[in-house]
């Protein structure tokens, strides 16, 4: 299993060890001592949760309140899907950027997203399936939404017509979501890592 961490803080690549021969494959997709070690504090599961999008949807970008915030170590199961990271923590030195990462179920790699980032996905695959480990319950009151499609982000879906949810397609712009005080500030979710990494 190797990590790779991605150009915005908190967040990393996960690619694991395949082992197949002519009866299948077996691989470990996730490991709580490599992960803690490598993010500095273990993954809490809360919650694990599965999607399915057809091609050409896009989900995306939700966040949640930091504290608690919600981490996410998120693999692709079946099919393909372009996932991304935003990084919607005012003031961080990357605030505004985006990258992405394929996950698809011929590479099996994964993505861990730490407290306070954005996260979104395009399935390029009908049938695509995500699996996603939390490390906190869903929480409506806590849970926001950047429109994926926002100018500012100007975020590279590779989808001709992305197909949006009605609250993805009702989320405020990021120049909105400033404006409104929604997003987590970096300092409190760098305080909040602290803290777990101290607990």
């Amino acid at each position: 299993m190797k990590f790779r961490e991605l150009s915005i803080e908190g967040a990393f690549e996960i690619t694991p060890q395949l082992h197949g021969d002519p009866r299948g494959l077996f691989t470990e997709w996730y490991r709580f001592d490599r992960l803690a070690e490598v993010v500095g504090h273990p993954l809490n599961l809360a919650q694990g949760n599965l999607s399915v999008s057809a091609a050409g949807v896009v989900r995306g970008v939700h966040f949640a309140d930091v504290p608690p915030g919600q981490a996410k170590y998120v693999t692709c199961v079946r099919g393909a899907v372009l996932d991304v990271i935003v990084d919607l923590r005012v003031g961080s030195p990357t605030f505004g950027r985006w990258e992405g990462v394929r996950l698809d179920d011929a590479d099996r790699r994964a993505v861990y997203i730490a407290e306070g980032l954005g996260h979104g996905f395009c399935a390029l695959s009908d049938d695509a399936t995500l699996s996603y480990l939390c490390s906190e319950p869903y929480n409506p009151t806590g849970e926001h939404a950047v429109h994926p499609l926002d100018p500012d982000l100007a975020i590279e879906w590779p989808a001709d017509v992305p197909q949006l949810s009605a609250r993805d397609e009702a989320a405020p712009s990021l120049a909105e979501a400033i404006a409104s005080g929604l997003l987590p500030d970096y300092a409190a979710c760098k305080e909040f890592t602290e803290s777990l990494r101290t607990a």
